[in-house]
């Protein structure tokens, strides 16, 4: 039952950046002042970790999304449910953190100056 919550809430929030990402496309026509007055926002130290749930939130929902395609067209697939949602969950989250460590580098950077791999 969590991870159809997950699931949902996940979509949810992947389409609500969607609408997001569409309404500073279209800034555009608007003229450049606005478009990079919004843009601004996204380079903000606020928004970063956002981003970085954003990509959890895109990593579990697609992994979660093929589960849900393996139980719905292979038959035996519904007997190791118990096994499936623990790979996804495992899988989410060894792919989650380096994509965190990457996305979040920049930001820490100044305060942890030994975090290897950011130069």
């Amino acid at each position: 039952m969590w991870y159809w919550i997950l699931h949902r809430g996940s979509g949810l929030a992947v389409l609500g950046f969607l609408f997001l990402h569409i309404l500073d496309t279209a800034l555009i026509s608007l003229g450049p002042e606005h478009y990079n007055k919004f843009v601004q926002i996204y380079q903000g130290v606020l928004f970063r970790p956002l981003e970085v749930g954003l990509m959890g939130l895109v990593i579990f929902h697609s992994l979660n999304g093929l589960r849900i395609l393996l139980v719905d067209f292979w038959p035996k697939a519904a007997r190791i449910q118990t096994t499936l949602n623990k790979a996804v969950g495992l899988l989410s989250v060894a792919l989650f953190l380096p994509a965190a460590y990457f996305m979040m580098g920049p930001l820490l950077k100044p305060y942890i100056p030994f975090l290897p791999f950011l130069d």
